[in-house]
């Protein structure tokens, strides 16, 4: 597939996820939270889950401001990990900071539709808008039980990857 027509492609799933936003809202009977935000920029999210006792992410949502890039990475963030266990999530995370890095997916990566974000990585300053949402779940999923957790994309922030 041609690069332009590739390009377009990643730009529609990105639009689409950003307009048509998935696992947007509130979750009732969430036992995971943490709280986002980029001071850059102004973007916000809160990241809700309910983990059950064996681990798997039950559901997830994400709610907030922020642009399209933040905005769309949260929705393509819930949809990857929902159903998921938190150790799978948690390497999705991982993959997920590789690629925003490298520009490209990495090789054994099964991130999907969110490879349409690895040409963030062209723009540092969007890497940010893009990462917010799984710092932020990183966090969640590693409080403990009812606890609320903030990250910031700042220097000092909680869990900031050097990005």
């Amino acid at each position: 597939m041609p690069d332009a027509t590739l390009e377009e492609l990643y730009r529609e799933i990105l639009l689409d996820h950003y307009r048509n936003p998935r696992h947007h809202g509130v979750l009732d009977g969430a036992n995971r939270h943490a709280d986002g935000s980029n001071p850059l920029c102004g973007d916000q999210v809160m990241i809700e889950a309910r983990v059950g006792e064996d681990g798997t992410v039950e559901a997830v949502t994400f709610s907030g401001v922020g642009c399209s890039i933040s905005q769309a990475s949260s929705s393509m963030m819930t949809v990857y990990v929902s159903g998921q266990s938190t150790a799978h999530a948690l390497e999705g995370v991982q993959r997920f900071q590789q690629m925003m890095l490298a520009g490209e997916a990495p090789e054994d990566s099964d991130l999907g539709d969110i490879e349409a974000l690895a040409g963030v990585a062209k723009f540092p300053a969007r890497v940010k808008c893009a990462s917010l949402a799984w710092k932020t779940l990183e966090q969640a999923l590693r409080t403990a039980d009812g606890h609320t957790s903030t990250v910031t994309t700042d220097e000092k922030g909680v869990s900031d990857g050097g990005s």
